[in-house]
């Protein structure tokens, strides 16, 4: 394996101002990143405030019991309790079997820059990663993509979830999903990898319970020597370690909000859009109902001076609010705003690794977090990451394409001017020829008709579309001819695509881990970590 890197717009220009550090986004944050002088002046901040780390450390050392582990993950959890220790943290939802690519990017990234940062601050830093478990997306985790037949094909678990239930609340059923599993690895194709990468998943999902234990199994086990730790937000007894952060947001819930909205007219204003979406009701809370087992959103009522439920199903006034944060806080949770609040209470926080996205909800939250008196952290753009196959590299070679043009957009422009060149001219004038004389003559028809009978327009047009459509389908059967004699050349265009840019989509964000897992092995994870990652801004191509 060896790394190219490349220099690519990100997603979205916000993000593509954000890695140039411009001058237009840097008054959106507290501090720049890959700076060690920014480093230091966040360590001395994280110095002056406090942090619950024994009773964090503790839960997570108890939350990660039942997974995989080694000496690296306790190692950390004695780093975590000490007091001049700090935290690379990032998130994602649980996806099936890990979902998209990028999830196991992010993971790479916040172990990496931990591992980067220890080494040049000389203090503890442990790699965090923060499950979304509280989200109740369930179409966004229940599925992933595979490459069938030159095509990206998606397979979704079968089970259905109509509640909004929280993601760390949605049992598997064991049998189903195994059948799922097996039935998805083998459809990957029979490789030397196969029967241990089937007998890995078959293990993970045995020891699982729901959607979050088989997320974490995986991911332990693939990355348990390299000290990471994990929280789900979705568990109960985390939460029950933020009731008296719960009751601060409920006691502010109108400022975080005004500041939010405050912050995201400021970005407006200078030209870029908005990322979260809220308004002056917004309450940015869950409350989860025990009876139903739904998540629901909260807002505040000005006219009542009530918290209430969608369709008024539930209707609390701040001082019970604030007394079920303090008796019951597992019943409620975070939203997009509030959980980055949150997790700087909990954490002491020297980066955070985002996505584009997330750079630019970060962003939105600057004067909310003011109001509490702490800063941003550093956000640090995650590894984008391309993994190129041995074959994929030979074909564009043979094609001479441009790799940093065919990550952007795809071949699709080359693919056409190849088309063009091998395009039969005179096949093409005679059917342009024939088609144009048809429509002539059949304009004198139509004339004719409608001096001798009306009624029958109507089904001379029918028998003019009719005459059109054959005389387009052996058109198409003639290039498909041509096509077909240039097949081999078009294929290597369509596995480019399909490797590279799937859908017209970066590979990271439709991909599985499994398929390369399948290729190269479960030691796949080990190599990837063997390689030295910069935090530059550029993407990095693996070549496999």
């Amino acid at each position: 394996m060896e790394i190219l890197n490349l220099s690519l717009s990100a997603t979205n220009r916000f993000a593509s101002n954000y890695l140039e550090q411009s001058p237009d986004i840097l008054p959106f944050f507290h501090y720049r990143f890959n700076d060690l002088a920014e480093d230091q002046k966040r360590l001395d901040e994280l110095s002056n405030r406090h942090f619950p780390r024994e009773k964090v450390a503790d839960h997570i050392e108890k939350f990660m019991e039942r997974f995989p582990s080694s000496e690296a993950v306790n190692k950390s959890i004695t780093k975590l309790k000490q007091l001049n220790s700090v935290v690379v943290i990032g998130g994602q939802q649980a996806g099936i079997l890990t979902g998209p690519l990028y999830s196991i990017h992010k993971i790479i990234s916040i172990i990496k820059l931990a591992e980067e940062k220890e080494r040049q601050l000389g203090v503890p830093v442990i790699p965090v990663f923060w499950i979304a478990g509280e989200d109740h997306d369930y179409d966004e985790v229940n599925h992933v993509f595979i490459p069938i037949e030159q095509r990206v094909d998606k397979w979704s678990y079968p089970e259905k979830v109509r509640q909004k239930k929280m993601v760390s609340d949605i049992h598997l059923n064991k049998e189903v999903c195994l059948t799922w599993v097996n039935n998805l690895i083998e459809n990957l194709g029979e490789t030397n990898h196969t029967k241990e990468l089937l007998n890995f998943a078959e293990e993970a999902l045995m020891k699982s319970a729901t959607f979050v234990d088989f997320f974490v199994q995986i991911v332990m086990e693939l990355f348990k020597d390299y000290g990471l730790l994990i929280v789900d937000s979705g568990d109960r007894n985390f939460r029950l370690l933020q009731k008296d952060n719960f009751s601060q947001q409920i006691e502010h819930h109108r400022e975080i909000t005004n500041y939010l909205l405050e912050q995201q007219s400021i970005i407006g204003k200078n030209g870029f859009p908005i990322t979260i979406d809220s308004n002056e009701k917004a309450a940015n809370l869950f409350y989860y109902h025990p009876k139903s087992k739904e998540r629901i959103l909260l807002e505040f009522e000005l006219e009542s001076n009530r918290f209430v439920g969608k369709s008024g199903v539930v209707s609390f006034t701040m001082e019970e609010l604030i007394e079920i944060s303090f008796q019951d806080p597992a019943k409620l949770s975070n939203n997009v705003v509030t959980r980055p609040l949150m997790q700087e209470w909990l954490f002491p926080t020297l980066a955070f690794i985002a996505g584009p996205g997330e750079i630019s909800y970060w962003a939105e939250l600057k004067l909310v977090f003011e109001h509490f008196n702490i800063k941003l952290p550093p956000i640090v753009p995650r590894l984008n990451i391309t993994l190129l196959e041995r074959a994929i590299e030979s074909d564009l070679n043979e094609l001479k394409l441009e790799l940093s043009e065919v990550l952007s957009r795809g071949t699709i422009e080359e693919k056409d001017q190849y088309l063009e060149t091998i395009k039969d001219r005179e096949v093409s004038e005679l059917f342009s020829t024939l088609k144009s004389q048809l429509l002539k003559q059949y304009e004198l028809i139509e004339a004719k008709t409608n001096q001798l009978d009306k009624s029958l327009v109507p089904l001379l047009k029918k028998n003019e579309n009719y005459l059109l459509k054959e005389i387009r389908f052996m058109e198409t059967k003639l290039e498909e001819s041509v096509k077909f004699k240039f097949d081999v050349i078009l294929s290597k265009f369509n596995r480019i695509d399909l490797s590279l840019r799937p859908d017209g989509f970066p590979q990271e964000r439709v991909w599985n881990i499994f398929y390369y897992l399948n290729q190269y092995g479960t030691n796949f994870i080990k190599e990837l970590m063997e390689l030295d990652f910069e935090f530059d801004g550029r993407h990095k191509v693996i070549k496999l």
